[in-house]
């Protein structure tokens, strides 16, 4: 006996809920085709461009071993002559220069052409001698150690490194402010899926608040990790939170601001601006001298380069440059207040728009409900009854959309 099989009618249909998922799978695959292009295209093939170093010395024969040098990196290296060993130091400490190659360690002053060999009767060669500021860069420091290495060894002497700003002891590589940023730049970034999620209810005005006070606990933080818990810096302690505080409001108070805008959105555009276009012209893993054109151009204005740039200038090089840094993140912060302003504007827009439309639909909705009771039921009433029910469908659909935002938005 054959049965036939009846389609069942109960089988629950799971489309709508598959294109639901499809949808928001959207954003995290933009991240990683964001990060990729980012990542790789900054990090993958460093290089050297008009990286600027030095030969020390005097004479014909010191801008002769310059222009050889030059001519070898093709426009990787920026290569001048300095007159004597002080005057390089100084210039790696201002970071006017990323190198300085003493061919000759005993003419060093400024006396005796470089390159010149030592005395005939057995005397030593003279050692040649490479100036270098790690705590600028460790990766530049290791491109001009491998640039002038050959040199040396053409002089017949090991090259001799010297590093004249080292990083603190517990930071050997110099790295730790770039990952110190890294770390503020996150707990930046995701409160403000927060904020703007969660505190979506809250008057803008509040969530800017907010924004603020978080950027206080995350930079406290900051400081805590790079002092008192890892060491990475030994003083300027306060003037490294300053700097931390800026850096994590500027983002806070723009993520917020461009959240009333972007919506579900939001997560996708700050981590755009905060991480992929960032961290990469930072220059905490390779300076702009060795990046392509386009995140060498962002770190001259770029808020991460400001604070990795600014921290290392206050801890390290004496002060040199740090107004200028300090300006970089000022101006940042400012673009914050301003974004917030502009979104402040645009949601009152909204709530007059929202007012209006539910005053015409609460009138239009009496109007209909006038013209077709029967007439021994007061105006007044079928009025005052329909425009409660029109007011409750309004906060129901607005208090759907405020959770569909909320639910979005983290």
């Amino acid at each position: 006996m054959s049965s036939v099989r009846r389609p069942d009618h109960h089988r629950p249909d799971h489309r709508a809920d598959l294109r639901h998922v499809l949808t928001h799978l959207i954003t995290p695959l933009l991240m990683c085709v964001g990060m990729g292009l980012a990542y790789l295209g900054a990090f993958a093939h460093p290089e050297p461009h008009h990286l600027p170093v030095a030969v020390v010395g005097s004479g014909s024969q010191t801008q002769v071993l310059a222009q050889t040098i030059s001519d070898k990196a093709h426009g990787g290296l920026d290569v001048r002559t300095v007159g004597s060993r002080a005057e390089a130091e100084d210039q790696l400490k201002h970071q006017e220069i990323f190198g300085a190659y003493v061919a000759d360690t005993h003419a060093s002053g400024g006396g005796a052409p470089a390159g010149a060999t030592a005395a005939k009767g057995g005397s030593a060669k003279a050692a040649p001698e490479l100036l270098v500021a790690t705590a600028g860069s460790d990766t530049t420091a290791s491109v001009v150690q491998k640039v002038f290495t050959p040199v040396a060894a053409q002089q017949g002497a090991p090259l001799k490194v010297t590093d004249v700003a080292p990083p603190a002891e517990d930071d050997p590589t110099g790295q730790g402010l770039f990952f110190l940023m890294v770390a503020i730049s996150i707990g930046s970034y995701a409160s403000v899926a927060v904020i703007g999620g969660a505190g979506g209810v809250l008057p803008i005005r509040l969530r800017a608040a907010l924004a603020v006070g978080t950027s206080f606990v995350v930079s406290i933080l900051g400081t805590l990790f790079a002092g008192p818990v890892f060491h990475l810096v030994d003083h300027g302690l306060w003037g490294l939170w300053s700097m931390a505080w800026l850096y994590s409001a500027g983002i806070l108070l723009i993520g917020t601001g461009l959240h009333t805008f972007l919506k579900r959105w939001t997560t996708l555009g700050v981590m755009a601006l905060f991480v992929m276009l960032n961290f990469t012209s930072a220059g905490g893993v390779f300076r702009p001298e060795l990046q392509n054109g386009f995140f060498a151009s962002l770190h001259a204005f770029w808020n991460g380069a400001g604070f990795v740039e600014g921290t290392r200038s206050h801890v390290y090089f004496d002060g040199n440059g740090l107004a200028g840094h300090v300006w970089t993140l000022v101006l940042w912060l400012v673009v914050g207040f301003v974004m917030v302003g502009v979104a402040s504007l645009a949601e009152t827009r909204r709530r007059r728009a929202a007012a209006a439309a539910a005053q015409n639909a609460t009138a239009v909705a009496a109007a209909a409900v006038a013209a077709t009771v029967p007439e021994r039921r007061p105006a007044h009433a079928a009025t005052t009854g329909d425009s409660k029910s029109a007011e409750r469908a309004g906060t129901t659909a607005e208090e759907a959309e405020e959770e569909m935002e909320e639910a979005v938005g983290v």
